[in-house]
């Protein structure tokens, strides 16, 4: 059980924080009719189908989810995503991450995208923990969070009783 006192985004903050991303992205994006949503499996994806969502409901965009599955243990083995590169060849595309720490999965996901020409390429991140050790920035992000490097942020996006908790 999570001590009240570490929740840093309850459900309905988390929620908030979505929806002014998905309209940041659209008015990003605005001239686009279609636009990828590349989800980071486990966290990443749960706020790309949130996102994709939100701008299904706020705008005429039309989003794609991607899969992106990588090993974080070893990032530089290789990304697998759900589409074909020639998919999303072409298309702008947001790199979606639940929490950016070092910035170490961000910029090999981002690696692994730069291998095909994208329209307009943009990261977004619920938390941005202000730790990084790689040069990469999110362009959306909910909240900005200065922590020290012993603590973890935990994100929960199961859908029914969304939080953020800083352990």
């Amino acid at each position: 059980m999570k001590v009240s006192e570490n929740k840093i985004l309850n459900h309905n903050e988390i929620a908030h924080k979505v929806r002014r991303i998905a309209y940041q992205i659209y008015e990003t994006f605005s001239e686009d009719e279609e636009i990828v949503i590349a989800g980071i499996k486990d966290g990443g994806l749960a706020l790309a189908e949130k996102l994709a969502a939100v701008l299904n409901e706020v705008s005429d965009l039309k989003p794609r989810l991607c899969e992106v599955t990588m090993n974080k243990e070893d990032l530089q083995s290789p990304v697998q995503t759900s589409l074909s590169k020639e998919e999303y060849q072409n298309k702008p595309l947001v790199l979606v991450d639940d929490v950016l720490n070092s910035g170490g999965t961000l910029i090999y996901a981002i690696k692994h995208f730069l291998d095909v020409p994208l329209k307009k390429f943009k990261t977004a991140v619920l938390v941005d923990r202000n730790h990084k050790r790689y040069p990469v920035k999110a362009d959306f992000k909910g909240i900005s969070l200065s922590t020290s490097l012993q603590e973890h942020v935990e994100v929960d996006l199961n859908g029914t009783d969304d939080a953020v908790f800083l352990n």
